[in-house]
Protein backbone atom coordinates (compact mmCIF):
# COMPACT_ATOMS: atom_id res chain seq x y z
CA UNK A 1 0.00 0.00 0.00
CA UNK A 2 3.01 2.34 0.27
CA UNK A 3 5.00 1.18 -2.33
CA UNK A 4 4.45 4.71 -4.07
CA UNK A 5 3.83 6.72 -1.37
CA UNK A 6 5.87 7.96 1.75
CA UNK A 7 3.28 8.38 4.51
CA UNK A 8 -0.67 7.54 4.88
CA UNK A 9 -2.57 10.34 6.23
CA UNK A 10 -6.36 9.65 7.09
CA UNK A 11 -8.47 12.37 8.95
CA UNK A 12 -10.57 10.66 11.61
CA UNK A 13 -14.19 11.04 11.20
CA UNK A 14 -16.87 9.29 12.92
CA UNK A 15 -19.73 10.17 10.35
CA UNK A 16 -17.51 8.79 7.51
CA UNK A 17 -16.65 5.61 9.46
CA UNK A 18 -19.86 4.82 10.02
CA UNK A 19 -20.59 5.53 6.40
CA UNK A 20 -18.21 3.22 5.71
CA UNK A 21 -17.56 0.23 7.88
CA UNK A 22 -20.89 0.17 10.09
CA UNK A 23 -19.83 -3.02 11.98
CA UNK A 24 -16.04 -1.22 13.05
CA UNK A 25 -18.19 1.58 14.15
CA UNK A 26 -20.05 -0.41 16.61
CA UNK A 27 -17.25 -1.51 18.02
CA UNK A 28 -15.67 1.83 18.55
CA UNK A 29 -18.72 3.13 20.01
CA UNK A 30 -19.43 -0.11 22.12
CA UNK A 31 -15.67 0.98 23.30
CA UNK A 32 -16.05 4.46 23.81
CA UNK A 33 -19.50 4.04 26.05
CA UNK A 34 -17.89 0.75 27.82
CA UNK A 35 -14.95 3.22 28.99
CA UNK A 36 -17.37 5.51 30.98
CA UNK A 37 -17.65 4.67 34.74
CA UNK A 38 -20.98 4.16 35.77
CA UNK A 39 -23.02 2.03 37.89
CA UNK A 40 -23.38 -1.58 36.39
CA UNK A 41 -27.05 -2.11 35.46
CA UNK A 42 -26.82 1.14 33.89
CA UNK A 43 -23.52 0.29 31.75
CA UNK A 44 -25.30 -3.25 30.71
CA UNK A 45 -28.57 -1.51 29.47
CA UNK A 46 -26.53 0.87 27.56
CA UNK A 47 -24.68 -1.66 26.04
CA UNK A 48 -27.66 -4.12 25.17
CA UNK A 49 -29.73 -0.86 23.55
CA UNK A 50 -27.08 -0.58 21.41
CA UNK A 51 -27.11 -3.97 20.04
CA UNK A 52 -30.42 -4.27 19.61
CA UNK A 53 -30.58 -1.14 17.27
CA UNK A 54 -27.98 -2.13 15.37
CA UNK A 55 -29.00 -5.61 14.46
CA UNK A 56 -33.04 -4.42 14.84
CA UNK A 57 -34.15 -6.76 17.27
CA UNK A 58 -36.83 -6.23 19.76
CA UNK A 59 -35.80 -8.21 23.09
CA UNK A 60 -32.62 -8.18 24.74
CA UNK A 61 -31.22 -9.74 28.13
CA UNK A 62 -27.75 -10.19 30.21
CA UNK A 63 -26.99 -12.66 32.23
CA UNK A 64 -24.16 -12.66 34.65
CA UNK A 65 -22.21 -15.85 36.38
CA UNK A 66 -22.73 -16.04 40.25
CA UNK A 67 -19.92 -16.63 42.35
CA UNK A 68 -20.79 -20.55 42.26
CA UNK A 69 -20.27 -20.55 38.63
CA UNK A 70 -23.45 -22.48 38.55
CA UNK A 71 -26.46 -19.63 37.66
CA UNK A 72 -26.43 -16.85 35.61
CA UNK A 73 -28.44 -14.22 37.39
CA UNK A 74 -30.83 -11.87 35.08
CA UNK A 75 -28.37 -8.38 35.04
CA UNK A 76 -29.98 -5.93 32.68
CA UNK A 77 -33.06 -6.63 29.94
CA UNK A 78 -34.90 -4.75 27.49
CA UNK A 79 -38.09 -5.33 25.48
CA UNK A 80 -39.72 -8.16 27.26
CA UNK A 81 -40.55 -8.80 30.90
CA UNK A 82 -38.53 -10.38 33.26
CA UNK A 83 -40.91 -12.28 35.70
CA UNK A 84 -39.49 -16.06 34.94
CA UNK A 85 -36.21 -15.38 33.52
CA UNK A 86 -34.47 -13.92 36.76
CA UNK A 87 -32.46 -17.10 37.02
CA UNK A 88 -30.57 -20.03 35.08
CA UNK A 89 -28.65 -22.40 35.75
CA UNK A 90 -25.88 -23.17 33.59
CA UNK A 91 -27.33 -27.16 32.90
CA UNK A 92 -30.45 -25.21 31.34
CA UNK A 93 -31.66 -24.25 27.83
CA UNK A 94 -29.88 -22.67 24.94
CA UNK A 95 -28.27 -19.99 28.02
CA UNK A 96 -26.88 -22.53 30.21
CA UNK A 97 -25.67 -24.24 27.18
CA UNK A 98 -24.06 -21.18 26.19
CA UNK A 99 -22.05 -20.44 29.01
CA UNK A 100 -21.16 -24.25 29.59
CA UNK A 101 -19.64 -24.65 26.23
CA UNK A 102 -18.65 -20.90 25.45
CA UNK A 103 -20.03 -21.15 22.01
CA UNK A 104 -22.79 -18.68 20.07
CA UNK A 105 -26.39 -20.16 19.74
CA UNK A 106 -29.40 -19.35 18.05
CA UNK A 107 -32.10 -21.56 17.58
CA UNK A 108 -36.00 -21.27 17.73
CA UNK A 109 -37.80 -20.69 20.91
CA UNK A 110 -39.93 -23.94 19.92
CA UNK A 111 -36.47 -26.17 19.93
CA UNK A 112 -36.12 -25.85 23.40
CA UNK A 113 -35.97 -29.45 25.42
CA UNK A 114 -37.49 -27.45 28.66
CA UNK A 115 -41.19 -26.85 27.04
CA UNK A 116 -42.26 -24.94 30.08
CA UNK A 117 -39.82 -22.75 29.20
CA UNK A 118 -40.59 -22.68 25.34
CA UNK A 119 -43.71 -21.79 26.08
CA UNK A 120 -42.86 -18.87 28.78
CA UNK A 121 -40.39 -17.41 25.75
CA UNK A 122 -43.28 -17.78 23.25
CA UNK A 123 -45.96 -16.17 25.60
CA UNK A 124 -43.35 -13.24 25.17
CA UNK A 125 -43.23 -12.93 21.55
CA UNK A 126 -40.11 -14.57 20.72
CA UNK A 127 -39.41 -16.60 18.14
CA UNK A 128 -35.39 -16.90 18.06
CA UNK A 129 -33.26 -16.75 20.38
CA UNK A 130 -29.47 -15.90 19.97
CA UNK A 131 -26.92 -16.45 23.03
CA UNK A 132 -23.43 -14.70 22.60
CA UNK A 133 -21.41 -16.02 25.98
CA UNK A 134 -19.29 -13.05 27.69
CA UNK A 135 -15.94 -14.12 27.15
CA UNK A 136 -13.24 -12.48 29.16
CA UNK A 137 -9.54 -13.55 29.64
CA UNK A 138 -11.06 -17.05 28.52
CA UNK A 139 -13.43 -17.18 30.99
CA UNK A 140 -17.40 -16.92 30.96
CA UNK A 141 -18.57 -13.99 32.84
CA UNK A 142 -22.27 -14.40 31.89
CA UNK A 143 -24.40 -14.24 28.46
CA UNK A 144 -25.91 -11.98 26.51
CA UNK A 145 -29.42 -13.08 25.15
CA UNK A 146 -30.87 -10.90 21.98
CA UNK A 147 -34.11 -12.01 20.50
CA UNK A 148 -36.76 -11.43 17.44
CA UNK A 149 -40.00 -11.99 16.72
CA UNK A 150 -39.14 -12.51 13.06
CA UNK A 151 -36.95 -14.97 11.29
CA UNK A 152 -33.31 -13.54 10.90
CA UNK A 153 -30.53 -13.74 8.61
CA UNK A 154 -27.14 -14.42 10.11
CA UNK A 155 -23.71 -14.47 8.28
CA UNK A 156 -20.18 -15.43 10.14
CA UNK A 157 -19.66 -11.05 10.07
CA UNK A 158 -22.62 -10.84 12.09
CA UNK A 159 -22.01 -13.44 14.54
CA UNK A 160 -18.02 -12.63 14.46
CA UNK A 161 -19.65 -9.10 15.52
CA UNK A 162 -22.20 -9.99 18.00
CA UNK A 163 -19.13 -12.21 19.62
CA UNK A 164 -16.84 -9.07 19.57
CA UNK A 165 -19.37 -7.06 21.53
CA UNK A 166 -19.70 -9.85 23.80
CA UNK A 167 -16.35 -9.64 24.55
CA UNK A 168 -16.23 -6.24 24.91
CA UNK A 169 -19.06 -6.12 27.35
CA UNK A 170 -17.02 -8.96 29.77
CA UNK A 171 -14.60 -6.59 29.99
CA UNK A 172 -16.26 -3.93 30.53
CA UNK A 173 -18.18 -6.20 33.42
CA UNK A 174 -14.97 -7.05 34.84
CA UNK A 175 -13.65 -3.34 35.28
CA UNK A 176 -16.57 -2.34 36.61
CA UNK A 177 -16.46 -5.09 39.14
CA UNK A 178 -12.94 -3.88 39.91
CA UNK A 179 -13.90 -0.29 40.43
CA UNK A 180 -16.65 -1.49 42.58
CA UNK A 181 -14.25 -3.35 44.60
CA UNK A 182 -11.60 -0.39 44.61
CA UNK A 183 -14.30 2.09 45.33
CA UNK A 184 -14.93 0.25 48.74
CA UNK A 185 -11.70 -0.54 49.50
CA UNK A 186 -11.02 3.27 49.51
CA UNK A 187 -14.29 3.99 51.66
CA UNK A 188 -12.64 1.09 54.21
CA UNK A 189 -9.41 2.89 53.69
CA UNK A 190 -11.23 6.59 54.18
CA UNK A 191 -12.95 5.06 57.24
CA UNK A 192 -9.75 4.00 58.97
CA UNK A 193 -7.59 6.78 58.43
CA UNK A 194 -10.83 8.85 59.81
CA UNK A 195 -10.67 6.82 62.79
CA UNK A 196 -7.08 7.00 63.18
CA UNK A 197 -7.06 10.96 62.89
CA UNK A 198 -9.60 11.05 65.83
CA UNK A 199 -8.42 8.91 67.72
CA UNK A 200 -4.44 10.80 67.01
CA UNK A 201 -6.60 14.25 67.76
CA UNK A 202 -8.25 12.79 71.38
CA UNK A 203 -4.88 11.20 72.15
CA UNK A 204 -2.91 14.64 71.90
CA UNK A 205 -5.57 16.57 73.18
CA UNK A 206 -6.12 14.23 76.39
CA UNK A 207 -2.28 14.07 77.14
CA UNK A 208 -1.71 17.59 77.17
CA UNK A 209 -3.07 18.47 80.19
CA UNK A 210 -2.12 15.60 82.18
CA UNK A 211 1.89 16.72 80.96
CA UNK A 212 0.92 19.68 82.11
CA UNK A 213 0.03 18.89 85.36
CA UNK A 214 3.11 16.43 85.81
CA UNK A 215 5.30 19.04 84.77
CA UNK A 216 3.71 21.41 87.27
CA UNK A 217 3.57 19.47 90.18
CA UNK A 218 7.10 18.26 89.82
CA UNK A 219 8.34 21.74 89.58
CA UNK A 220 6.50 23.16 92.97
CA UNK A 221 7.58 19.67 94.08
CA UNK A 222 11.29 21.02 93.37
CA UNK A 223 10.30 24.36 94.86
CA UNK A 224 8.69 23.35 98.30
CA UNK A 225 10.76 20.57 98.90
CA UNK A 226 13.66 20.65 97.39
CA UNK A 227 15.91 20.89 99.81
CA UNK A 228 14.61 18.25 101.39
CA UNK A 229 15.41 15.48 99.06
CA UNK A 230 19.06 13.74 98.46
CA UNK A 231 20.64 14.35 95.53
CA UNK A 232 19.14 11.45 93.85
CA UNK A 233 15.76 12.39 94.50
CA UNK A 234 16.62 15.85 92.92
CA UNK A 235 17.87 14.06 89.98
CA UNK A 236 14.30 12.28 89.61
CA UNK A 237 12.57 15.74 89.69
CA UNK A 238 15.11 16.75 86.93
CA UNK A 239 14.30 13.98 84.77
CA UNK A 240 10.56 14.20 85.27
CA UNK A 241 10.66 17.51 84.45
CA UNK A 242 12.46 16.74 81.06
CA UNK A 243 10.11 14.02 80.31
CA UNK A 244 7.02 15.66 80.40
CA UNK A 245 8.04 18.82 78.77
CA UNK A 246 9.11 16.71 76.37
CA UNK A 247 5.77 14.73 76.19
CA UNK A 248 4.38 18.63 76.04
CA UNK A 249 6.00 19.20 72.99
CA UNK A 250 5.45 16.32 71.63
CA UNK A 251 1.78 16.83 72.09
CA UNK A 252 1.82 20.20 70.69
CA UNK A 253 3.63 19.03 68.08
CA UNK A 254 0.92 16.47 67.23
CA UNK A 255 -1.85 19.14 67.10
CA UNK A 256 0.19 21.60 65.17
CA UNK A 257 0.39 18.54 62.30
CA UNK A 258 -2.69 17.79 62.28
CA UNK A 259 -4.46 20.98 61.88
CA UNK A 260 -1.42 21.87 59.16
CA UNK A 261 -2.84 18.52 57.16
CA UNK A 262 -6.79 18.81 58.17
CA UNK A 263 -7.75 22.61 59.25
CA UNK A 264 -8.94 24.64 55.67
CA UNK A 265 -6.25 26.27 54.46
CA UNK A 266 -7.07 30.61 54.79
CA UNK A 267 -6.08 31.93 51.59
CA UNK A 268 -4.84 35.82 51.78
CA UNK A 269 -2.10 38.34 50.27
CA UNK A 270 0.80 37.63 52.85
CA UNK A 271 3.78 39.53 53.50
CA UNK A 272 7.00 37.43 54.10
CA UNK A 273 8.69 40.62 55.32
CA UNK A 274 5.95 40.84 58.50
CA UNK A 275 6.24 36.77 58.99
CA UNK A 276 10.05 36.85 59.74
CA UNK A 277 10.01 39.95 61.55
CA UNK A 278 7.56 37.80 64.06
CA UNK A 279 9.45 35.00 64.09
CA UNK A 280 12.98 36.87 64.52
CA UNK A 281 11.25 38.87 67.66
CA UNK A 282 10.23 35.29 68.97
CA UNK A 283 13.74 33.87 68.84
CA UNK A 284 14.89 37.65 69.70
CA UNK A 285 16.17 36.84 73.26
CA UNK A 286 17.81 33.14 72.07
CA UNK A 287 19.62 34.21 68.78
CA UNK A 288 20.92 37.32 70.93
CA UNK A 289 22.38 34.52 73.66
CA UNK A 290 23.66 32.36 71.05
CA UNK A 291 25.20 34.76 68.93
CA UNK A 292 23.19 33.84 65.44
CA UNK A 293 22.98 36.80 63.23
CA UNK A 294 19.81 37.26 61.43
CA UNK A 295 19.64 38.16 57.85
CA UNK A 296 17.38 38.28 55.20
CA UNK A 297 16.75 39.60 51.43
CA UNK A 298 15.48 42.74 50.77
CA UNK A 299 12.65 41.92 48.14
CA UNK A 300 10.83 39.08 50.65
CA UNK A 301 7.96 39.75 48.59
CA UNK A 302 3.77 39.40 49.34
CA UNK A 303 2.43 36.15 48.55
CA UNK A 304 -0.91 34.83 48.18
CA UNK A 305 -0.32 31.92 51.41
CA UNK A 306 -1.77 31.04 54.64
CA UNK A 307 -0.09 33.41 56.98
CA UNK A 308 -0.61 31.19 59.90
CA UNK A 309 0.71 28.50 57.72
CA UNK A 310 4.09 29.97 57.33
CA UNK A 311 4.43 31.50 60.49
CA UNK A 312 4.60 27.60 61.60
CA UNK A 313 6.72 26.31 59.16
CA UNK A 314 9.56 29.19 59.50
CA UNK A 315 9.07 28.82 63.58
CA UNK A 316 9.93 24.91 62.89
CA UNK A 317 12.87 25.82 60.62
CA UNK A 318 14.38 28.15 63.29
CA UNK A 319 13.89 25.88 66.30
CA UNK A 320 15.43 23.20 64.01
CA UNK A 321 18.43 25.14 63.49
CA UNK A 322 19.27 26.38 67.08
CA UNK A 323 18.31 22.26 67.69
CA UNK A 324 20.89 21.20 65.69
CA UNK A 325 23.25 24.06 64.94
CA UNK A 326 25.25 23.54 67.91
CA UNK A 327 28.20 25.93 68.72
CA UNK A 328 29.20 25.93 64.81
CA UNK A 329 25.95 28.16 64.30
CA UNK A 330 26.38 31.52 63.37
CA UNK A 331 24.04 32.51 60.58
CA UNK A 332 20.81 32.40 59.83
CA UNK A 333 19.70 33.74 56.32
CA UNK A 334 16.17 34.05 54.50
CA UNK A 335 16.60 33.99 50.80
CA UNK A 336 13.88 34.66 48.05
CA UNK A 337 13.95 33.57 44.39
CA UNK A 338 10.64 32.82 41.46
CA UNK A 339 10.12 31.65 38.20
CA UNK A 340 7.03 31.59 36.16
CA UNK A 341 4.95 29.38 38.80
CA UNK A 342 6.18 29.13 42.04
CA UNK A 343 7.69 31.81 44.66
CA UNK A 344 10.48 30.03 46.18
CA UNK A 345 11.60 30.73 49.93
CA UNK A 346 14.64 29.61 51.03
CA UNK A 347 16.01 29.28 54.68
CA UNK A 348 19.77 28.97 54.96
CA UNK A 349 22.17 27.87 58.02
CA UNK A 350 25.74 27.47 58.48
CA UNK A 351 25.55 24.55 61.07
CA UNK A 352 27.02 20.92 60.47
CA UNK A 353 24.74 20.40 57.65
CA UNK A 354 22.96 17.37 56.54
CA UNK A 355 23.57 13.89 55.66
CA UNK A 356 23.11 13.19 51.30
CA UNK A 357 21.31 10.30 52.58
CA UNK A 358 18.71 12.16 55.23
CA UNK A 359 17.77 14.83 52.76
CA UNK A 360 14.84 13.35 51.78
CA UNK A 361 13.91 11.15 55.06
CA UNK A 362 14.09 14.14 57.39
CA UNK A 363 10.08 15.76 55.80
CA UNK A 364 8.87 12.32 56.70
CA UNK A 365 6.55 11.95 60.09
CA UNK A 366 8.59 10.43 63.01
CA UNK A 367 11.97 10.30 60.64
CA UNK A 368 14.83 12.85 61.91
CA UNK A 369 18.99 13.18 61.47
CA UNK A 370 21.35 10.08 61.52
CA UNK A 371 23.10 12.01 63.59
CA UNK A 372 19.94 13.55 66.17
CA UNK A 373 21.01 10.81 69.04
CA UNK A 374 20.82 13.05 72.02
CA UNK A 375 19.11 15.83 70.98
CA UNK A 376 15.30 15.76 71.96
CA UNK A 377 12.87 16.13 69.39
CA UNK A 378 9.58 14.78 67.79
CA UNK A 379 9.82 14.40 63.80
CA UNK A 380 7.23 16.19 63.30
CA UNK A 381 8.89 19.75 62.46
CA UNK A 382 10.03 19.04 58.98
CA UNK A 383 6.85 16.97 57.90
CA UNK A 384 4.74 20.11 59.12
CA UNK A 385 6.87 22.20 56.55
CA UNK A 386 6.36 19.55 53.68
CA UNK A 387 2.89 19.77 54.65
CA UNK A 388 2.35 22.98 54.05
CA UNK A 389 4.06 23.25 50.71
CA UNK A 390 2.17 20.46 49.37
CA UNK A 391 -1.05 22.22 50.64
CA UNK A 392 0.29 25.43 48.63
CA UNK A 393 0.77 23.42 45.69
CA UNK A 394 4.40 23.43 45.99
CA UNK A 395 6.57 21.15 47.23
CA UNK A 396 9.41 21.43 50.37
CA UNK A 397 13.40 20.10 50.01
CA UNK A 398 16.92 20.50 51.67
CA UNK A 399 20.15 21.62 49.67
CA UNK A 400 23.08 20.58 52.23
CA UNK A 401 26.87 19.86 52.55
CA UNK A 402 27.83 18.20 55.31
CA UNK A 403 30.27 20.65 55.97
CA UNK A 404 28.52 24.34 55.16
CA UNK A 405 25.37 23.88 57.09
CA UNK A 406 21.96 23.15 55.76
CA UNK A 407 19.57 24.88 53.25
CA UNK A 408 15.47 24.50 53.23
CA UNK A 409 13.29 25.65 50.35
CA UNK A 410 9.62 25.90 50.19
CA UNK A 411 7.95 26.53 47.00
CA UNK A 412 4.58 27.78 47.04
CA UNK A 413 2.29 28.51 43.71
CA UNK A 414 1.82 31.72 41.90
CA UNK A 415 -2.08 29.81 40.66
CA UNK A 416 -3.46 30.34 44.63
CA UNK A 417 -6.34 32.76 45.11
CA UNK A 418 -7.34 34.63 48.13
CA UNK A 419 -10.15 32.66 49.87
CA UNK A 420 -12.68 35.87 49.79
Amino acid sequence: MLRDKQFISVKLSAPKLKKRNKALSLLIDMSNFLAIPMELEKLLKGALSSVLEYFHLQFGRIYLMDESQEYLYLAAHKGIEAKGLEKVHISEGFTGKAARTKSFIAQYVSQLQDKKRATLLADKGLLIDICVPLISRNKVGGVMNVASSEVIQLDPDKIDLLTAVGNQIAIAVNSAALYGDLRRTIEKLKEKQDTIEFFTYSMAHDLKSPAIGVYGLTRLLEKKYGEQLDERGRTYCRQILKTSEQMVTLVENLNAFIATKEAPMIFEKTKIKEVTKEIRKEFSSLLKQRGVVWSEAKDLPEIVADKMAMIRVFRNLVENSLKYGGENLHNIRIGYSEDSKFHVLTFSDDGPGIEKADQEKIFERFQRRGASAGISGSGLGLAIVREVAERHNGRAWADSHVTRGATFHLSISKDLTSTD
